[in-house]
């Protein structure tokens, strides 16, 4: 029998096990965030008055998978929508429901602030994870577009 996930926010004292997680998730979509940027990212992770949040999964006291969400507003409801903006699992523990586990964690801190929407992105070469969020989610439709400065 497997070790009970249990999913947590992060805390200060979580840098070291956050860090990893986070460098992997770049790794896996081939990007490189500045450390300033991570610095930054890290300290607002932490800031109550921010709309950032983060959980790290933990399997047998190890941290093995991450999720960062932001509140923000809606012109299309009173509550106000979550962007789940990154979820990361380690690929020892992909397949055994960690980001399920981190999702469901997502929709319930959501429900429980009033959000009428979590919703979030994936790229569209990333089928494992396409498997699972058409277990979890309705599928938009929408298609994304960008413009960088």
């Amino acid at each position: 029998m497997p070790p009970p996930l249990t999913i947590l926010p992060i805390t200060a004292e979580h840098d070291t096990q956050w860090l990893p997680l986070w460098l992997g998730y770049q790794r896996f979509y081939q990007t490189n965030i500045p450390d300033e940027t991570i610095q930054i990212t890290w300290q607002r992770l932490l800031d109550p008055q921010e709309p950032m949040q983060a959980a790290l999964a933990w399997l047998d006291g190890v941290a093995v998978g991450i999720v960062h969400f932001i509140a923000h507003r809606s012109t299309w409801t009173v509550g106000h929508y979550v962007y789940l903006q990154d979820l990361f699992v380690t690929d020892a523990v992909r397949g055994l429901g960690v980001g399920r586990a981190l999702i469901k964690h997502v929709y319930a801190q959501a429900n429980a602030q009033g959000a009428a929407r979590v919703y979030w992105l994936t790229h569209e070469t990333n089928q494992q994870a396409i498997k699972l969020y058409q277990q979890v989610a309705e599928r938009s439709g929408f298609i994304q577009f960008r413009h960088l400065f």
